[in-house]
């Protein structure tokens, strides 16, 4: 299990003038990612998610709380760490190796290391072992890593973007051949994408932030459980947000065309149903929202979308 308490991190802006000014790239992050669970991590542009990745493998040191992998703070901790696995965004690193060289690289840090699963796995890509990353598509790198990821037969695998740059069909290899390794072992992915449909495609748990706050963390069930678009039609009059909110109904987003009111409502379709209820209408229903509409509404409840830059 790792347990991410209260974590905080703040950047120094580069020239900006003596002392630079500081941003906060987290604010006070708490969440837990259980055993054996494939967890997402949803956020806008700069949100913070490969910033906190880069924490929980070690890269960065909290400046405010705590990181934990399975009770072992990961900062300064070989133990803990070698229980992780990153695979960056970027693969510049990997430039002046071949598959081969990162194979004999990685085997001296991660005493498991598999070489049965790096041969299978390169075999059915058809990667050669040989030839420098610098000499590969996009593609071919990031399935490189990812071998070599599954290789080190690590307890936690986390990838941040790692499906880029491959194509339809390959995405699809890549991320069956992932999820199988990882469940034949009862380990824990960590997914972190801009596709948000692959998010709800693989994971369990999913965990959104913005400007480097936690915006919900939970089960994907239960997070497209807690929002409703209700469509509410009257002849006599539409139903005006005024009148939806006096009801105690959290609105997130509001629309109206003719008599046809559509609504974003925060909250269980039970309790939505029960505050409605106080409203005469002859129409009320409830749609359930896809994990890409409460991304999108949550951001946009907070502003994220609206300022439009001049040139």
């Amino acid at each position: 299990m790792i347990e991410i308490k209260n974590v905080s991190m703040t950047f120094e802006k580069k020239g900006l003038g003596k002392g630079g000014e500081r941003f906060t790239a987290l604010d006070d992050i708490s969440i837990t990612i259980p055993d054996g669970c494939v967890y997402g991590f949803l956020g806008s542009n700069g949100a913070g998610k490969s910033t906190l990745m880069r924490m929980m493998c070690g890269v960065y040191k909290t400046e405010q709380g705590s990181i934990a992998i399975d009770g072992r703070e990961v900062w300064d901790d070989p133990e803990a760490k070698s229980r992780i696995f990153f695979v960056n965004d970027e693969t510049v690193q990997y430039a002046n190796f071949t598959l081969d060289g990162l194979r004999k690289y990685y085997r001296s840090f991660y005493e498991n290391f598999s070489d049965e699963v790096f041969e299978r796995l390169t075999a059915k890509l058809g990667l050669p072992t040989n030839k420098r990353l610098s000499e590969f598509s996009k593609g071919m790198k990031r399935q490189s890593v990812v071998i070599i990821g599954l290789s080190c037969m690590t307890k936690y695998l986390m990838l941040d973007e790692a499906f880029d740059g491959l194509d339809p069909a390959m995405r699809k290899v890549v991320k069956n051949i992932i999820v199988d390794e990882m469940l034949d072992r009862n380990a824990t992915l960590i997914v972190s994408s801009h596709n948000i449909a692959e998010i709800n495609e693989l994971c369990d748990r999913a965990m959104l932030i913005h400007k480097g706050r936690l915006i919900f963390a939970n089960e994907i069930d239960e997070i497209r459980g807690g929002f409703r678009k209700v469509q509410l039609a009257r002849k006599s009059a539409p139903v005006g947000r005024d009148e939806l909110e006096r009801t105690g109904a959290q609105i997130m987003q509001y629309s109206q065309s003719g008599s046809i009111v559509q609504a974003v409502i925060r909250g269980s379709e039970e309790d939505i149903m029960r505050k409605l209820s106080e409203i005469s209408t002859d129409i009320t229903e409830t749609i359930p929202l896809t994990l890409e509409e409460i991304f999108i509404y949550e951001l946009e409840a907070r502003g994220y979308g609206n300022v439009i830059k001049e040139d």
